[in-house]
């Protein structure tokens, strides 16, 4: 592939496609940081993540093998990869220790500066097309998100930065995907980011063994809690290739918005799991959010026939 070429614009089949994708993505992404809720009280965040890389991976192996997608791995790309894979497991060991001393939806709403970081990020690296309805739409969107959680800095202190620092990595993370998904088959992405997180979650568990640190000395989980980690990587695995698909049919700045979706779903999973029942004003946060993504989506149906993005695949090419 020539990789100076730009990429054909999206069609308003693949925008739609790529938005349902997103949707239902956002919607069931917060059950990973449910099962990791309950599994970080005894078991240390690297170990968490390392779970999660090592059941992702077991879910997509028999489906790269059944594909023949080793076919198409690239040393070319084995940088790319092994970035995505650092970059994944500094956000999720990030946000995971979040979760120990944080509401569920209280880490989520924080988080959600992401998707303005990855607006603007897509502009700037990917040369997607932004109106000020898209800009528009996610400071809306977090001016909802923020009425959810009421976020005190003075209470949780430092904690607070570390859904930041996770946000700042899934946005570059996303970006690298957006360009790979053009590239790569969506299976073979999703497990190599695994095998690259569990060999990174691998060398800081062996090297915080014996510390005593509750993010990286291992320990031997029961059975409940061996069942915690399952869940946090089956979700995981599920929600990523949806999103990979998603990215791959529509730009990341469309889709950027829609991913306040998922505070509205860790709200209901939080509530029916922790008992954490939003009042009035975060109801009011879950009416903006809601109006908020159902506003791009209609939008996006609407117009997608116009050229949307024009981006070339040279851009974060190794």
């Amino acid at each position: 592939m020539n990789s100076t070429s730009a990429r054909p614009v999206s069609s308003a089949s693949d925008v739609t496609m790529g938005l349902v994708l997103m949707f239902i993505s956002v919607m069931f992404s917060p059950l990973i940081d449910i099962f990791a809720k309950l599994a970080i009280v005894t078991i240390p965040s690297a170990e968490i993540t390392a779970g999660r890389f090592a059941v992702q991976a077991l879910c997509m192996l028999p489906i790269v093998i059944w594909r023949r997608s080793f076919a198409d791995f690239s040393w070319r790309q084995n940088l790319f990869h092994a970035i995505r894979g650092a970059i994944i497991t500094v956000s999720m060991i990030s946000f995971v220790t979040t979760l120990k001393y944080m509401a569920v939806a209280d880490a989520i709403a924080i988080f959600f500066v992401e998707p303005i970081m990855l607006t603007i990020l897509g502009g700037i690296f990917l040369k997607e097309t932004i109106g000020w309805r898209r800009y528009s739409a996610c400071g809306v969107g977090f001016f909802g998100a923020m009425l959810i959680i009421q976020p005190s800095f003075e209470e949780v202190g430092y904690v607070a930065l570390l859904p930041v620092v996770s946000a700042l990595c899934i946005a570059i993370f996303v970006l690298m995907t957006r360009v790979l998904s053009h590239r790569e088959d969506p299976w073979a992405m999703q497990f190599q980011m695994s095998i690259w997180g569990l060999l990174f979650c691998a060398i800081l568990l062996f090297l915080g063994q014996g510390t005593g640190s509750d993010l990286f000395d291992p320990v031997m989980p029961d059975g409940r809690a061996w069942f915690y980690v399952a869940g946090v990587g089956a979700m995981a695995a599920i929600s990523g290739i949806l999103g990979v698909y998603a990215y791959r049919a529509a730009p990341a700045s469309t889709l950027a918005p829609l991913q306040y979706f998922e505070i509205v779903s860790a709200t209901i999973f939080a509530w029916l799991v922790f008992g954490d029942f939003p009042d009035a004003v975060k109801w009011l946060g879950i009416m903006i959010i809601m109006a908020s993504g159902f506003y791009i989506v209609w939008r996006e149906r609407r117009f997608a026939s116009k050229p949307v993005s024009g981006t070339s695949e040279a851009t974060l090419a190794p």
